[in-house]
Parts: C-alpha cells; sequence; structure tokens
C-alpha cells in the first residue's frame, strides 16, 4: 500500500504541472505532443525489456524509478533556470516525458504485484491497492493545488523524486517480504534475470491470442476514452464559455469519480470479483461504455456526459483496471513485465493516436457529436464480447489453489 501510494503520489503532483504546461505550448500542437509521447515509448520499452533480461525483478526495478527520477532533477533545473525563450520548449519535452513517465512506472508496478500474487490473491488484494492509487491521487492533487503557489514547480518536482524513492524502498522491502508468500509453483526464481530478447513484449504479444485479446482490450479502450474526452471537451466549450467555469466543472469531475472511486474499492470490488468472478467484473465496463454512447447520441447534453464520464471512469478505475490486471496472473513470468509493459504504454498511446487523429478527421467531414457517439456504440459492443472472451479463456488457464504455510511451504492434501 505504501509503494502504490507514495507512486500515484510522485504522479498526481506532476500531472497539473505537466497540463498547464501543454496549454501554455499551444492546445493546437497537444495532438503533436501525444505524438511524441508515443516515439518517446517506444524508444523507452526496449530499455527496459533490456533491463529485465539483464537484471534480476529487485535490481531492474530500482533502477527504473531512479531513472526517472534523475530525469525528473534535470527538468527541475532547466524549469528554474531557463530562459524565456526556452520554457516553452522544456515545458513540451516534460509534457511527453510525464505522459510516459505516468504510464510507465504504474506499469512496473502491476508487473511486480501480479509477479508476486496469483488469481485467488489478486481477487482479494487488487481492489485494495487500487484503493491506495486513487487515495494517492486525491492527496498529490490536494498538494500540488495547496503547495504551488508558495514553493513554485521546482520543487513540486523535488518532492515527486523523494516520493519515487520511497517507492523503490518500498517494493524492495516487498521483494523480501514475498519470499513468504509466493507460490514456487508458478514462478522463477525471482533472484535472477529473466533472460529474452528486448523486443519479447511486442513477438509474444502479437504470437499469443490470449496477449493479443490484452493487447485489443487496452486498444479499445484507449480509443473510446479518447472518444469521450473529446466530447467532454466540445461540450464544455460550447455550455461553458468562461476559463473559470471549465475549470470548475472538470474539477467536480474529478471529485466526483476519485469519491465514488474509492468508495467502490473499498467496499464492492473484491467482494464482486469473488463473488460474481473474473467474467462479470471485466464486462462492467463495456457496457457502462455501450450505456453511455448510447445515451449520449440521444441526448448529447452537459447531464448526460456527467453522467456517462463519471460512470465510466469509476467503473474503469474500481473494477476493470483489477480485474485486468489479474487476467495478466496467468500468464508467464517473463510477459508479465515484457508484454505487459508493452501494452500498458505503446498500445495504449497507440490508441490514443487512432482515437485523436480519428476524431479530427471525422469532425472535418461534418460528423457532430451525435454521430461520434454513434459510432462509438459498435466498438463498445465489441469491446464487450472481447471482454467475456478474455475472462472464459483466464478461468481456463487458472491453475488450482495450492495451500502454502507461512515459509511458502506446499501443505499435504489433507491438513490444508
Amino acid at each position: 500500500m505504501l509503494y502504490v501510494i507514495a507512486l500515484f503520489l510522485a504522479y498526481y503532483v506532476l500531472r497539473p504541472i505537466r497540463d498547464e504546461l501543454g496549454v501554455a505550448g499551444g492546445v493546437q500542437n497537444l495532438p503533436w505532443l501525444f505524438t511524441g509521447t508515443l516515439v518517446a515509448m517506444l524508444v523507452v520499452s526496449p530499455l527496459f525489456a533490456l533491463a529485465v533480461r539483464n537484471l534480476p525483478r529487485r535490481q531492474f526495478i530500482a533502477l527504473a524509478y531512479r531513472f526517472f527520477a534523475v530525469n525528473l532533477f534535470v527538468f527541475a533545473l532547466l524549469l528554474q533556470f531557463a530562459g524565456p525563450d526556452w520554457q516553452v520548449w522544456v515545458g513540451r519535452a516534460l509534457f511527453i516525458w510525464v505522459s510516459v513517465f505516468n504510464l510507465f512506472v504504474v506499469s512496473v508496478f502491476w508487473s511486480f504485484i501480479v509477479d508476486i500474487f496469483d488469481s485467488e490473491q489478486g481477487k482479494r488484494l487488487f481492489g485494495l491497492l487500487a484503493a491506495g492509487a486513487t487515495i494517492g491521487g486525491i492527496l498529490g492533487s490536494a498538494l500540488t493545488s495547496g503547495l504551488v503557489e508558495n514553493i513554485g514547480r521546482s520543487w513540486l518536482i523535488a518532492i515527486s523524486i523523494v516520493l519515487l524513492e520511497m517507492a523503490v524502498l518500498a517494493s524492495r522491502r516487498l521483494s523480501v517480504m514475498a519470499k513468504a508468500f509466493e507460490r514456487p509453483a508458478r514462478n522463477d526464481d525471482p533472484s535472477k534475470p529473466l533472460g529474452g530478447g528486448i523486443f519479447a513484449g511486442f513477438v509474444h504479444t502479437i504470437r499469443s491470442p490470449y496477449l493479443a485479446g490484452l493487447a485489443l482490450f487496452i486498444l479499445l479502450y484507449s480509443i473510446t476514452s479518447t472518444f469521450l474526452y473529446f466530447q467532454q471537451a466540445n461540450i464544455a466549450q460550447e455550455y461553458f464559455p468562461d476559463r473559470a467555469a471549465r475549470t470548475a466543472f472538470f474539477a467536480n469531475i474529478d471529485l466526483l469519480v476519485n469519491a465514488i472511486t474509492l468508495f467502490l474499492q473499498l467496499f464492492v470490488t473484491g467482494r464482486l470479483i469473488g463473488s460474481q468472478g473474473i467474467v462479470a467484473t471485466l464486462a462492467i465496463l463495456p457496457l457502462v461504455s455501450v450505456a453511455g454512447f448510447t445515451a449520449l447520441a440521444a441526448s448529447p447534453g452537459t447531464a448526460v456526459l456527467v453522467v456517462a464520464q463519471v460512470a465510466r471512469r469509476a467503473a474503469n478505475f474500481a473494477l476493470a483496471r483489477p480485474a485486468r490486471e489479474i487476467l495478466f496472473t496467468s500468464s508467464a513470468r517473463e510477459d508479465r513485465y515484457k508484454a505487459k509493459n508493452f501494452i500498458d504504454t505503446v498500445i495504449y498511446r497507440g490508441g490514443d493516436q487512432v482515437a485523436s487523429w480519428g476524431y479530427a478527421g471525422l469532425m472535418g467531414l461534418g460528423l457532430g457529436l451525435t454521430q461520434m457517439a454513434v459510432i462509438a456504440v459498435p466498438i463498445s459492443v465489441v469491446w464487450l464480447a472481447l471482454s467475456i472472451w478474455l475472462g472464459r479463456s483466464h478461468q481456463k488457464q487458472e491453475t488450482p489453489a495450492v495451500p502454502f504455510n507461512a515459509a511458502g511451504q506446499p501443505l499435504p492434501a489433507d491438513n490444508p
């Protein structure tokens, strides 16, 4: 819990800084910044795979986070001392870097978690860990909001560096403690490097129907999220011409999403996954998306948008994300790091690209918000069918739970 809270605190301290710098660099340039983010992902992903191949788990996790911490230190100096002519370019670079940082460090966290916990443990614990992420997000946003005028951006970045180091220390402690509850039958020796090729994540993803299905799940989620994001932006621009009113509108949506999400994560997620199973839990987000886009197609107003956006984001953070991570527990150990990282970063940002440029193209052809919502409905239906298939495939791959004692030794079958 300390690991995930520190990690999301670090990110949400940076997120408002990133968004402000992106706007300062010109809203019309944002699609190009998304493209730059995808290119950066394509560069960083093989480098991470190289570290995974040559270093044991404990070392490459620390190396990844400290690499980002060093970059943060450089950006803090540049923001503090760069001249006015360079500030815009530093801001654009930081926007791309934080967008990479976000998906990358979170993917590493979940890769580690699905490596040490099995599916049954995940059904009990992943909802609570997701709640820790929400708590970190709330605290990080409040920290930046309360301190940015007093201490400035550079010192907030310094706080993120300290939080990243806390995440490193927590991951190391967890790596030591994991020896007591990891399943020897399902894991290779975690003290040894994983080996394999640096492009194994990509190769394994396209060769495995299961991993390809997970990649398509992320791709469809990213595309529909971007569609809804653009619809939200257009409706906000139409109904809230005042800049302060738009800011308050977005902030109220975030507050409502976080409140509902935290409640679901603490009191619903684990029970729902345990009682209804992974298939039903995975299907909820696509079902919410079908209903939301259908409602927007029928009545593209502010109230409908708010309900659809809040319901969808809460369903994703509270239900779909923990369930999706459980799916990786039935994959090979190498794929929990390499393929998962490729899917969570490159595929996700690829979906952003498809949707953002596709949305702009469709708008250029004269399609309105209603037509966009209509297009998103069949995409969500395909996503629903894929979710059901993935959940059932995971159930087939699950191995029966074997009872273990506190030292990680299997107990006799007649003495559970």
